[in-house]
């Protein structure tokens, strides 16, 4: 592979996976590539598929087979041939797999470095006292005696420790024994013999104030005096137990200086700080509660409490509502007088001190916490172990309060701040506090390197957009485009140079004014001699590339050639190009010309009041019923928290349990039926899901094979053509279609079956045809090819049964067209779907009923992830017929072209994190994009 490295470019030669046309193309080394086209046209399968992947097995198979062992298993992707490939590393917006335990801080590398700097300057302070606490070691003390001013008295005493059982008198005989001849109590200095032989001073004697005077000295320079003076300092480190103490004289007064060779104060015995003390993945550092997760299964304040603008005695805690557990209520509002409670306050006003009585209560009064308790006591009786369910959920650890580390780490500090307190600080926020620290030469020293590493982190965490986030947060909480992020910050952390990177969308979740940060740092990755191939729809960041690769001319079977691939410059004149046509004039090519025109909020609207989840400030917003709503706002301004974590689940709650009042939805909102959620998350993790048995399409094309002459004869049912259930499939691999044959030390290989050769039936169902077509051939077609096959046999038609079982089929199928996804194989698995196709699915399966649902809030995540100009004018029309069809919609979003369609747009601002949450804009899309915002600048940009 050394010899790759001299290649000027990276070249194809007849890639042919998934939809690829044996395609050949070079990509230009150590500059941005971007590789576009219409959804489904094989951008994936060219950058990740083919590129990625024969990079990643070329590295594998360079290493040896002991190595190979420990890594991913990497099949051959369908190419003839690649040349000039440097290691690649993939930058995705999702993990299959996201380690629970892995967080911003681990994955960046922010958190190792951390450690490091705790361990070496952290300073432990004792939590009763605010002392520092100190281990000294004999030279220590040393030091400190010889700072003194020549011919100072001072006095090295030992305390008296109760050990082995030893009483004082039995202590005295021990140290007159070993040679000692007095002690200090009281400030006066008694001899031992004195006081062995005379039992009634001894009796006065309190063994709290007993110390051994183990040495009287004056300070000196000599070479006598300083060997004198460490013998004797270990000498009573040894009788004291590791306590010692050096008394100064001065006149009259005495002065006590306490030294300690363990790590001890206070009474309370501290851990010697470590990297393992920091790190919640070593049983040594974890909180022992939640075992370094955070979170554990416990009664939730948020279902305790569902509406903290309630008072105590308006009933904010749910579970002492009802008519036998008010009683709990009255008596807290009776007995909590006495504590001066505020029983009139909103419980998001109480203070920690009053949350605290109501929680934990006091000694003559019982609090939420012992409720709870008397239920757990009381498990016997079913309705007491089902009211625990209601109110049990995912919260965070009370015992680490989130941090994931044992409470000890909350003693060591640097500057006044626990590692514990920046993890849960915003990374902006971090970056602020530890700028502000004031190293002493000596820390400087030893931190010289972390600090510089660490501060070069967290730069390039801001850089990509992600100020507002915490070190602390677990990367299965981030969104897609923030999990790509991260990472991508992780590389430009890693200075590695050589590499070929590969992107998918990293705009993904980005509001526009962060794209230019971006683009910057991509052409930073690139100017340190890193190739960056990135699959992107996003205008700006295709016209900062260096060279394009547009692939079409459309998706699927029509799709898969190179439609262009040179500089940006070339693209514009290029007629056969969907991207050029955007790059030329986006509004014109995209915009329908047919805007709605019904009348504005004839029909009321949806009324949220007191949002104030995570950094929203107590905002309150509407939203018109059967019209579009854009929210929009900066990245971690409060989006998603506003509209999916407040509205949503309050809405949800309130149609579960509609006899419950709900304080925080007012207006014509009981006009709307159902609320539906369509976000990312994947489908079915099943690998027998597809999109025609997801909208039930397959139901259809089973019975309508059922019905051909030869199944008649053979007695074939519809289940007969189901991969699923015994009859038809073939029983050797289960109607897979392949056998997996598991490896050692290489990748799983995925062989076709013998008995079926792949096609999943057994031969004499797939003697079965419609069309001269048999089942597997429908599941291998494309849905635009399906349909247009089908609509096809319509004319061929023997029976009205048959025509409408064709006319369901092509109606369903029209379904998957309306939405872009007529590029997908009719059996390609659920589980290969991206974030965006898969959200497309489920659209696609509520326009189809659409007619038959009630009035309903359909709430949408980003619902342009993943799709090009092009395809977003359709995805429009698609939501136009569920306005058309009496239905709301909600949808955030950060694409310009469709906030543009919106009739009324929500923006939280003005930044992300605690600076943001704020309402920014509330109205008509007229008289927003008259505004001055964030949003505005760049929608107005791009007229």
């Amino acid at each position: 592979m050394m010899k790759d490295f001299n290649y000027k470019e990276i070249l194809v030669e007849g890639a042919r996976s998934n939809n690829l046309k044996n395609i050949t193309l070079s990509i230009p080394k150590r500059k941005i590539t971007v590789v576009t086209g219409l959804s489904g046209s094989g951008k994936t399968s060219l950058a990740f598929d083919t590129i990625y992947a024969e990079g990643q097995r070329k590295y594998v198979e360079s290493l040896s087979a002991y190595a190979r062992q420990f890594l991913g298993k990497i099949m051959k992707p369908d190419v003839d041939k690649i040349t000039g490939l440097s290691p690649a590393i993939a930058i995705r917006q999702f993990s299959a797999n996201v380690n629970p335990r892995s967080t911003v801080g681990t994955i960046t590398e922010i958190y190792d470095y951390l450690k490091i700097l705790y361990t070496r300057i952290g300073k432990t302070f004792s939590p009763i006292s605010g002392r520092e606490v100190k281990h000294y070691k004999v030279e220590d003390v040393v030091s400190y005696v010889m700072s003194f001013p020549d011919k100072s008295r001072f006095f090295i005493v030992a305390p008296y420790i109760d050990m082995s059982g030893r009483d004082v008198n039995d202590q005295l005989e021990l140290w007159h024994i070993n040679g000692y001849s007095r002690v200090l109590s009281d400030n006066n200095i008694y001899l031992i013999r004195d006081l062995l032989d005379d039992n009634k001073k001894l009796s006065k004697i309190d063994p709290d104030n007993l110390f051994l005077l183990v040495d009287r000295l004056t300070k000196t320079d000599d070479e006598d005096f300083t060997f004198r003076l460490k013998d004797s300092i270990q000498s009573a480190f040894f009788e004291g137990d590791g306590k010692i103490y050096i008394v100064i004289l001065s006149g009259e007064e005495r002065k006590w200086v306490e030294f300690s060779n363990k790590f001890e104060l206070d009474g309370m015995r501290f851990t010697i700080p470590d990297v393992n003390f920091f790190s919640y993945t070593s049983p040594y550092g974890a909180c022992p509660v939640c075992e370094g997760y955070g979170t554990v299964v416990d009664i939730a304040e948020h279902l305790v409490i569902p509406d903290p603008n309630l008072s105590i005695y308006e009933g904010a805690v749910a579970p002492w509502r009802g008519e036998k557990m008010s009683e709990w209520q009255k008596y807290f509002i009776a007995y909590s007088k006495k504590y001066n409670f505020p029983i009139h306050k909103p419980y998001k006003d109480l203070t920690e001190d009053e949350k605290d009585i109501l929680w934990n209560g006091r000694e003559d009064l019982e609090g939420i916490n012992r409720f709870f308790k008397m239920l757990e006591e009381n498990t016997y009786k079913i309705q007491y172990r089902v009211m625990l369910s209601r109110y049990r959920d995912k919260t965070i650890c009370r015992n680490c309060k989130g941090t994931r580390l044992r409470k000890e780490t909350q003693y060591v500090k640097v500057y006044g701040y626990s590692l514990p307190d920046l993890l849960m600080m915003q990374i902006d926020q971090m970056q602020n506090i530890i700028g502000s620290w004031q190293f002493t030469d000596l820390e400087l020293e030893q931190v010289k390197y972390i600090l510089k590493e660490l501060n070069t982190r967290i730069d390039y965490l801001i850089e990509v957009g992600l100020p507002y986030v915490t070190l602390n947060r677990g990367m299965n909480t981030l969104s897609g485009g923030e999990i790509q992020r991260v990472y991508l910050s992780r590389a430009l952390g890693s200075t590695m140079t050589d590499t070929l990177y590969v992107l998918d969308e990293p705009t993904v979740g980005l509001h526009p004014r962060d794209t230019h940060k971006l683009i910057e740092i991509l052409k930073k990755l690139r100017d340190e001699g890193n190739t960056i191939v990135v699959v992107e729809h996003d205008g700006d960041i295709i016209r900062a590339c260096d060279w394009i690769v547009d692939l079409g001319p459309k998706a699927g079977s029509e799709g898969g050639e190179i439609v262009f691939s040179g500089p940006l410059e070339q693209l514009y004149n290029n007629p056969n190009s969907f991207t050029a046509k955007y790059l030329n004039n986006p509004l014109q090519e995209i915009t329908p010309k047919n805007k709605f025109s019904f009348l504005r909020h004839n029909n009321g609207f949806i009324e949220f009041i007191g949002a104030n989840k995570n950094n929203l400030k107590d905002i309150s917003i509407k939203i018109p019923i059967n019209e579009i709503t854009a929210v929009v706002g900066v990245s971690g301004s409060g989006k998603s928290t506003l509209i999916v974590d407040e509205l949503y689940e309050e809405f949800n709650n309130f149609l579960k349990h509609p006899d419950n009042e709900t304080t925080k939805l007012s207006s014509e909102f009981r006009s709307i039926k159902s609320v539906v959620l369509i976000d990312q998350s994947q489908i079915s993790r099943s690998t027998r899901s597809n999109p025609i048995t997801f909208l039930k399409i397959f139901d259809y094309i089973r019975e309508l094979y059922s019905l051909m002459p030869l199944s008649i004869q053979r007695g074939y049912k519809p289940s007969t053509f189901s991969f699923n259930t015994e009859g038809g499939r073939c029983e050797t691999c289960k109607g897979d279609g392949y056998i997996i044959i598991e490896m050692q030390f290489m990748a799983d290989v995925k062989i076709p079956c013998e008995d079926c050769h792949g096609k999943r039936f057994k031969d004499d169902v797939l003697e079965v045809t419609f069309g001269q077509k048999n089942i597997y051939d429908i599941l291998e077609m494309t849905i635009d090819d399906a349909y247009n096959f089908f609509k096809s046999q319509y004319s061929f038609a023997k029976n009205k049964k048959i025509e409408n079982l064709i006319t369901q089929t092509l109606n369903g199928l029209e379904l998957l067209r309306k939405v872009g996804l007529g590029y997908l194989k009719m059996g390609q698995s659920t589980d290969t779907l991206s974030g965006g196709e898969a959200q497309r699915l489920k659209l696609a399966s509520y326009i189809g009923a659409g007619n038959k649902m009630d009035k309903t809030l359909f709430i949408f995540d980003e619902p342009t992830t993943g799709l090009h100009y092009y395809d977003v004018d359709m995805l429009f029309k698609s939501l136009k017929e569920l306005i058309l069809k009496g239905h709301t919609i909600c949808y955030i979003e950060h694409n310009v072209e469709l906030i543009k369609q919106a009739d009324w747009v929500i923006e939280l601002g003005p930044e992300g994190g605690y600076q943001g949450g704020y309402l920014i804009f509330q109205g008509n899309i007229e008289d927003f994009l008259k505004s001055d915002t964030i949003t505005t600048k760049y929608l107005n940009k791009s007229k």
